[in-house]
């Protein structure tokens, strides 16, 4: 009998953003196996991640965020001192002039990482790229039509594969040439709370001389599936919110630097942040995420894990509501006040939390 070899490497770098993810990377490792080379960035994780993926082949970077965040806000001071500088001085401000960015872990990790090949794959810690996908991967490396590429997910939740409920295809930009793809960055600068790592930016793709060029779509999804339990996902949920309810905030405010161009007729993220801008406007949220999710796109034939799914995102988009309205009439603390409760009557939580 003979003994089958090993597939072939695959010239590519995989990227894993990571922070005590001790019980779902050996799944993700071993499925990114077939991958040249695994970057594992960790933020100094208390358990044994680091460990976990030193043993599996891969690389391991810690990433600070601490000291990002003081690089951003010394590059902001001195920024604005040269807008005051310039102001004072009754000169033009440049069109030009380079607005310092907070970068977080993937947005770093593609400026700095030394990658050996041209082509990154980035993969959270509870997902898994399936042989299909790899055979996907292997021929557009081979024979490339685009400069990046959509992959679908297949989202697992309490044991089930969400097929309804909007969560497929979910698509995401996750293979691409690093020098052409960085995630978006909305102007909301250091937000307490919400992380190291972007979770809701999406990856825009630029040539030299900064036109967006639009992704193809892989033909087969990778896999969704979080070995944590419901405590970790409503932790990561409130973590989210608080990103959402300042996300929100700017774009109400006509504050956000929106990178992608807002379209009903493209799927992506133009099509979400068409929605999103819509969304922001409407009334009786966490009802209406409720009825969208369960009975509109029929989360109800996902069983009883669909219907768990669809009151807990509900009750997510409740949260986003009530830390939203905070930020708009509390200064962002529960007792903080823009006015005075006298001058301005309180609205009840219920009604805050449906705006």
């Amino acid at each position: 009998m003979s003994i089958q070899s090993p597939p072939e490497k695959l010239p590519v770098s995989v990227l894993i953003p990571a922070k005590n993810e001790e019980l779902n990377l050996p799944a993700c490792l071993q499925s990114v196996a077939r991958a040249a080379e695994v970057f594992v960035v960790d933020s100094n994780s208390s358990d044994r991640s680091a460990e976990i993926s030193l043993e599996y082949g891969a690389r391991v970077v810690q990433f600070d965020f601490e000291a990002e965040k003081e690089r951003y806000d010394a590059a902001m001071t001195a920024y604005n001192e040269k807008i005051a500088h310039l102001q004072q001085i009754g000169c033009e401000i440049p069109a030009d002039i380079e607005v310092p960015h907070l970068r977080k872990k993937k947005n770093w990790s593609l400026d700095t990482l030394p990658f050996s090949y041209k082509w990154v794959l980035i993969v959270d810690c509870d997902e898994r790229i399936t042989p299909d996908l790899w055979s996907d991967i292997e021929a557009v490396l081979q024979q490339p039509n685009s400069e990046g590429y959509y992959i679908a997910r297949r989202v697992y939740f309490l044991g089930r594969w969400l097929r309804y409920g909007g969560k497929y295809p979910d698509l995401n930009l996750r293979l691409f040439k690093h020098q052409r793809g960085r995630y978006e960055d909305l102007g909301l600068g250091y937000i307490p709370n919400t992380g190291d790592n972007e979770v809701h930016e999406h990856v825009v793709l630029r040539d030299e001389v900064g036109n967006k060029l639009s992704p193809a779509v892989l033909a087969h999804p990778m896999d969704h599936i979080d070995f944590r339990n419901i405590h970790q996902w409503l932790d990561r949920h409130n973590r989210y919110s608080n990103w959402e309810a300042a996300f929100y905030n700017k774009l109400l405010n006509g504050e956000l630097n929106d990178d992608i161009k807002p379209s009903l007729l493209i799927k992506g993220p133009q099509r979400t942040r068409f929605l999103r801008i819509v969304w922001a406007r409407l009334p009786f949220k966490p009802l209406l995420r409720f009825i969208l999710v369960y009975i509109l796109r029929l989360g109800f034939l996902d069983g009883r894990a669909g219907y768990i799914y669809a009151r807990l995102i509900a009750q997510y988009e409740y949260h986003i509501g009530v830390k939203l309205y905070e930020l708009r009439h509390f200064s962002g603390s529960i007792n903080g006040t823009i006015q005075s409760p006298a001058e301005k009557p309180l609205v009840s939580i219920r009604k805050a939390a449906n705006r």
